[in-house]
């Protein structure tokens, strides 16, 4: 782990208002480069947030932070993503991280990684791999075999979410002997290859494609335990989870404000609509109305599941992990996941529904909020996480504990 000062400026508080110009940046940058054909990715606005060291919101105030709740970091997320929500997506795994540096019991190998989140280092994850094991059973083929002074890292993961973006990269691999181990590795590490083959018809630009790690070395100080969190005496993994739908949120914002501004900027109408002006017309005024309650319906939901996630992650700061509180926390994440998906695609798809047919054209770009939606509320089944609601309501049969809940 390379030394780092931290930085003389303050971490920015909720309401500072380098935060409101900081969105602003970033939502002036998307537009100029969806303009230019959306092939850059967002290296100016992950520039600016780690000038405003804004991964380290959630270290204590004791330690130097902020002190950020996570309701109040999922309010940044929700702004970053109505602005560009490829943003807040690539710092998802660093989050995770932090939340983990945190949770007792704590150990001098997790707090010596805390000066470099102080210093606005980012953490980006190689975690998944293609192949035929099944999703969350957190098997791996990747291994970290034993060499002097720590290990030899080798293996390809695929949904390396920020991985290209960080500082660092986190990985999981197999260790003989020990099971599951987690290494945190530099990005610039001799055998480290990011791969930037993500082609999925969302989220273009999140680093999630493959990185591959070849004979890489790895200090066993740059190792953390892994521990399974189906055992019930871990966290569950709800906040990865609804942090997807933080995202969601923002996008419906920005479908919300694009549908308003089609309307408006709009100088002719049918010949049988309800007046001369777009702007004017009820209908039209109507669904930009459902547009606008679906985006605070969203948000809604998920700051009222991010209220459980800060009693559950307080009781893991302080005295553990609550099971009965992790249990709570995901059924709110998972409700938060059914309640949001539908409205949120449908709403994404009426937006054309104001517009004509030179909305559809490729320049305009509304296509994005359907399609980065899709690939959000892609990350694991609904269809899963509504029976099991179901069967928790009717039958008491607990959540599942696996890392998708």
């Amino acid at each position: 782990m390379s030394s780092t000062e931290t930085a003389v400026a303050a971490v920015p508080r909720p309401g500072d208002p380098e935060l409101a110009e900081l969105v602003a940046e970033v939502a002036a940058d998307a537009a100029r480069r969806r303009a230019a054909g959306g092939t850059e990715p967002p290296n100016r606005a992950i520039a600016a947030i780690t000038r405003l060291r804004l991964g380290a919101v959630r270290v204590p105030t004791a330690d130097g932070g902020p002190g950020w709740s996570v309701t109040e970091l999922f309010g940044l997320l929700i702004d970053l993503a109505e602005a560009d929500p490829d943003v807040p997506h690539i710092l998802r795994v660093h989050y995770g991280f932090v939340e983990e540096l945190y949770r007792l019991p704590r150990t001098e190998r997790k707090s010596a990684w805390l000066p470099e989140v102080l210093a606005g280092k980012l953490i980006g994850g190689a975690l998944t791999e293609l192949g035929t094991h099944n999703v969350g059973d957190y098997t791996y083929d990747s291994t970290l075999t034993p060499a002097p002074g720590g290990y030899r890292l080798d293996g390809r993961k695929f949904y390396s979410t920020g991985a290209r973006y960080g500082d660092y990269v986190r990985v999981t691999a197999n260790a003989p002997e020990i099971g599951v181990l987690s290494a945190i590795v530099p990005v610039d590490r001799p055998g480290v290859e990011h791969i930037d083959d993500w082609d999925g018809i969302g989220q273009r630009h999140t680093s999630s494609g493959t990185t591959v790690f070849t004979d890489v070395a790895v200090a066993e100080t740059e190792t953390l335990p892994f521990r399974d969190p189906r055992s019930p005496d871990r966290p569950r993994q709800a906040f990865p989870q609804l942090y997807l739908h933080a995202i969601a949120a923002g996008i419906l914002r920005s479908v919300a404000a694009d549908a308003a501004e089609l309307v408006r900027s709009r100088v002719r109408n049918f010949v049988f609509a309800n007046t001369e002006e777009p702007r004017h017309d009820p209908q039209l005024l109507a669904v930009i109305g459902e547009l606008d309650a679906a985006a605070f319906a969203a948000e809604s939901i998920v700051l009222s599941a991010a209220a459980a996630q800060d009693l559950s992650f307080a009781a893991a700061r302080s005295r553990g992990v609550d099971p009965d509180l992790e249990a709570e926390s995901a059924r709110r994440a998972a409700q938060a996941k059914i309640a949001i998906e539908e409205f949120a695609l449908r709403a994404a798809g009426r937006v054309f529904d104001v517009g004509g047919a030179s909305a559809t054209r490729a320049a305009a770009g509304l296509d994005r909020h359907w399609r980065n939606l899709r690939t959000l509320f892609s990350h694991n089944p609904a269809a899963y996480k509504a029976r099991a609601l179901g069967d928790l309501l009717v039958n008491g049969q607990p959540l599942p504990l696996a890392g998708h809940f």
